[in-house]
């Protein structure tokens, strides 16, 4: 059972690592788009942020994906491997379609998805609108468009007080402070995509009675290097674990996506794009210190369509964005299928060999 929780594990920092990789689009699209930055620098500057995300963000996200979805009773080590199998799959499949999707929800609905395989609907947990699936659903629709709002607003204010600049000399500016938004926007991403895998092991290690390997040591150095104060509530090193396979992902980067994220859905320059990262920023920033795992795809999207809008609706090419929202609409119900068809063979071929 030992090797088998291992290579679970194992699973699942390949899928934070596809994570990483998928999602590469929305942390250097905009900077890479813009030439502020080479494809090559701009992916190592964003894996550094992804990393750095684990002193500052704390893990309340984590806390939310390993316990707040699904009923532990329902969870098994198959259930999990279930459903990152089924998301990794679906992330797959987007990348090679070169569709911006959520691989948040991927993960949340594959790990629904084969629960509810094994155990039927009563294996999901519903809390409420302000918790769990709940807020989860809720910022489905909310984070890209406090992303959309926030990102045309930025671009409005910006172009009001530059209004009597030059070009060249805002220009210039934006290229200096889009490595600024570029920075906190990879910090975002990976400060809430990455907890959702910790949230994955912690579910793990808790199914198969080894829950003690993932609570934190009060008494190591860890807790007093965040630098807001938040206690880590999962052992120190599957954040390192964690963090640093995103941040590989990141390294390695999705160029197919880039290219819908960066040029496809609205063409930006350097103060479009630093308007767009810190209007998508600053909705997962918030969502983060929340609790909730939301979508950094869907924020980032709906801020790029934001900035595109205020230039002028016929420079959105919005047949992206309709593609777009058709892939999101079928990230759950997808992925949570694809997870339970692969609980089902799990449970048929791989489960009588460790009873």
């Amino acid at each position: 059972m030992l090797s088998l929780i291992l290579f679970i594990i194992l699973v699942a920092l390949a899928f934070d690592f596809l994570n990483g990789f998928h999602d590469a689009a929305n942390s250097i699209a905009t900077v890479v788009s813009t030439r502020v930055l080479s494809p090559r620098q701009a992916v190592l500057w964003a894996a550094f942020f992804n990393f750095v995300a684990a002193f500052v963000l704390g893990t309340k996200v984590a806390s939310t994906i390993g316990k707040g979805l699904v009923d532990p009773k329902a969870v098994d080590v198959y259930v999990v491997l279930g459903g990152l199998i089924g998301a990794i799959v679906w992330n797959v499949i987007t990348w090679l379609l070169a569709l911006p999707t959520s691989s948040s929800h991927a993960l949340v609905s594959g790990i629904a998805g084969a629960a509810i395989m094994k155990r039927g609907f009563g294996a999901i947990l519903w809390t409420g609108w302000g918790t769990g699936w709940g807020a989860l659903l809720l910022f489905l629709i909310l984070s890209p468009c406090i992303g959309f709002l926030l990102g045309a607003t930025n671009m409005v204010v910006v172009s009001w007080i530059f209004r009597r600049s030059t070009p060249h000399k805002v220009d210039t500016l934006f290229r200096r402070l889009q490595l600024v938004s570029a920075g906190v926007y990879s910090l975002a991403h990976g400060g809430n995509d990455a907890q959702k895998t910790m949230g994955i092991i912690v579910m793990l290690l808790t199914a198969a009675g080894k829950a003690h390997f993932a609570k934190p040591d009060p008494y190591t150095f860890w807790n007093h290097l965040n630098l807001f104060g938040h206690s880590h509530n999962v052992a120190w090193w599957i954040i390192i674990v964690c963090h640093a396979a995103i941040s590989l992902g990141t390294m390695f980067g999705g160029w197919r996506i880039v290219k819908t994220m960066g040029s496809g859905i609205t063409r930006l320059q350097p103060v479009g794009g630093f308007c767009a990262e810190a209007a998508a920023a600053t909705t997962i920033i918030a969502a983060t210190f929340k609790g909730i795992p939301i979508s950094t795809t869907h924020a980032i999207t709906g801020s790029i369509l934001g900035v595109g809008t205020v230039k002028g609706v016929r420079s959105v090419r919005w047949i992206w964005g309709q593609r777009i929202i058709v892939a999101w609409v079928l990230t759950i119900p997808c992925a949570a299928f694809m997870a339970a068809t692969s609980y089902l063979l799990i449970h048929a071929l791989l489960e009588p060999f460790f009873k």
